[in-house]
């Protein structure tokens, strides 16, 4: 039976990197691939999944309304598809993955996703929420942190390189908006944000007094 993968990780841990050799080792042996990414992801273009160690390619892209099984489908009554490659996969929506979930028990086509498990807060995104309820199969793929030790979460920061606590779930960036981390570090840059945060409070109260 067709499975329904889940590949995630924290950033800079080479998830675009596994999907395209992935991607590579079925083509070397004559089989049909299908990939996509999310259309909000265009740090190189859109509709392109890119590496950091510089290999690309193109794919079909997805944003909320799209219909995948339907796509997906279509696609194969023009060619074979022996596997169905999702990047950025923590934007799929909830009802996306479940159609993702019908294209490997009802078409028989293994459908291999990965994404990013948590946001820069430390929240499930709904697409890595559902495939971590859904997916026959949860693949972890290892990033460092500054320490040495696993990391889990993901950290954005600001310009000068300090941790931010609140804005959009989504907001698109590499090494200048992210840093890979621990859990430790993770909640420890928060805080040392937190503190900042209040200091500043602070400071415009004793301000507005004057």
């Amino acid at each position: 039976m067709a499975k329904l993968y889940f590949y995630y990780a924290s950033m800079n841990a080479g998830k675009s990197t596994v999907l395209l050799q992935t991607d590579f080792n079925y083509r070397e042996r004559g089989m049909g691939t299908m990939l996509w990414t999310a259309g909000i992801h265009d740090r190189s273009g859109f509709g392109v999944i890119d590496s950091r160690i510089g290999i690309q390619a193109a794919a079909e892209t997805y944003g909320p309304e799209t219909d995948m099984r339907a796509a997906i489908e279509a696609e194969l009554k023009k060619r074979p598809v022996h596997v169905v490659l999702v990047d950025e996969a923590q934007f799929l929506t909830r009802a996306q993955v479940f159609a993702l979930a019908q294209v490997c028990d009802e078409l028989g086509v293994p459908v291999l996703c990965y994404g990013l498990r948590t946001d820069f807060q430390g929240n499930l995104f709904e697409g890595s929420a559902t495939l971590l309820a859904l997916a026959d199969k949860l693949v972890e793929l290892k990033a460092i942190c500054e320490c040495g030790r696993k990391a889990t979460m993901n950290l954005r920061v600001d310009a000068e390189g300090r941790a931010v606590r609140a804005g959009a779930q989504t907001e698109i960036g590499g090494n200048d908006r992210y840093i890979a981390l621990c859990r430790r570090h993770f909640m420890e840059r928060l805080k040392e944000a937190e503190a900042r945060q209040l200091s500043l409070g602070l400071a415009d109260a004793v301000a507005a007094k004057r």
